[in-house]
């Protein structure tokens, strides 16, 4: 089966998060001879196939051998959940249709193009060389992912079987097929501050405290600031607002406090404690409280590395074209292989009707990315 057959039926399957919807048993009956881990909890399902091709005669397939004796392993990763497809759809998004060299439906971008693309590769792939070969996927990305990927890496690094390199196949592409690669992302930081004030009545300011005079006058320091200079990898870290609240909805009453809550994407140069200590000294005179909680780190795969450099080779031979390195962009389960020390990278198709209404593949890069992946195994197990 090809990279459009097999995304046509992953389409097909409702896979809401963080529903499996049977999805699982469609896939592992495409590859018999793979072994099979799954796990889950919470309502959530994750899969794990693997092979080991051309086994080295003492190795003998135990999973526990001594690390001198082991193949390469390398992992497709990916989820098969979606979110939610919302109304005004031209046809139903979990019947896929072609329409003038679209395939369209619910996930056809993110991610099951992805996945159909590296399944059908995995399926053509015939090393010569002993190399092991895994897919991992997760009901749980769109969610919370804390019993997704996280989750299926724990249980490999308790079974010996955690991969040397990985490829999620999330959509990063911008125009066409092959101008970005994701060698890393940044990192993540919620938070929320609560200036303190003392309620009263506004034609009386001498008794009152109002807690949003205080924050004008610190606004400027907060808002959008940017929290260090970036590098070559990353942008500047930035911390923005996303929401302020204040008052009981009453014109003559001033607040007894403001809550403003905030995000800041950041890069290796900061941390959840140099922010907080950013912050306090910026906040030093103000009556607050302050919570900090980092949802994600950020981290970096080498340009230079034997993975990106084995996948910007085989972009440029079926795509004829250079990508970009680039970590822009939202978090991604690729966090939780760098957190092994998993050499990771994401490549998938182009991301402009990604989570949208009608979202759709071109057929033509199904094609492309299958040839990409088989290129990418074909080179790894070469070298």
């Amino acid at each position: 089966m090809n990279a459009l057959e097999i995304t046509q039926k992953l389409i097909s399957y409702p896979t809401i998060t963080p529903k499996e919807c049977g999805i699982f048993e469609y896939i592992k009956s495409l590859f018999p001879t793979f072994k099979t881990l799954e796990c889950g909890e919470n309502g959530v399902k994750n899969l794990f196939l693997y092979r080991i091709f051309n086994p080295p005669k003492d190795h003998a397939e135990k999973e526990h051998a001594k690390e001198n004796v082991k193949p390469l392993h390398f992992c497709f990763a990916g989820h098969i959940d979606v979110v939610p497809p919302g109304n005004n759809w031209q046809s139903d998004p979990f019947k896929p249709i072609i329409k003038e060299g679209f395939l369209y439906g619910r996930g056809a971008q993110d991610m099951k193009g992805g996945v159909g693309a590296f399944l059908s590769a995995s399926l053509n792939f015939n090393p010569k060389t002993p190399f092991l070969l895994s897919i991992l996927l997760t009901s749980d990305e769109e969610g919370s992912g804390i019993f997704g990927t996280k989750l299926m890496l724990e249980k490999l690094k308790e079974k010996d079987l955690l991969p040397h390199m990985a490829i999620v196949a999330e959509p990063t592409c911008e125009k066409i097929l092959g101008d970005s690669i994701k060698i890393g992302r940044r990192g993540s930081i919620n938070g929320k501050l609560i200036l303190k004030g003392i309620q009263g009545h506004v034609a009386y300011p001498q008794k009152c405290q109002n807690p949003i005079d205080a924050l004008a006058s610190v606004l400027p320091l907060i808002s959008g600031v940017h929290l260090d200079n970036g590098d070559e990898c990353f942008d500047p870290s930035k911390l923005v607002i996303t929401s302020l609240h204040a008052g009981l909805g009453a014109n003559n009453v001033t607040p007894a406090s403001v809550e403003i809550t905030f995000n800041a994407r950041h890069s290796l140069k900061t941390t959840k404690e140099s922010l907080k200590e950013y912050l306090e000294k910026v906040l030093k005179n103000l009556p607050h409280t302050l919570e900090l909680e980092s949802s994600s780190s950020p981290f970096i795969t080498a340009s230079h590395s034997k993975l990106t450099s084995v996948l910007k080779e085989n972009i440029l031979k079926t795509c004829h074209t250079t990508p970009l390195l680039n970590t822009k962009g939202g978090t991604s389960d690729a966090r939780f292989f760098s957190a092994y020390g998993i050499e990771v990278v994401e490549f998938g198709v182009i991301n402009d009707r990604i989570h949208a209404i009608d979202e759709r593949v071109s057929l033509k890069e199904l094609e492309l990315l299958e040839k990409v992946f088989l290129g990418v195994l074909e080179s790894l197990s070469e070298k």
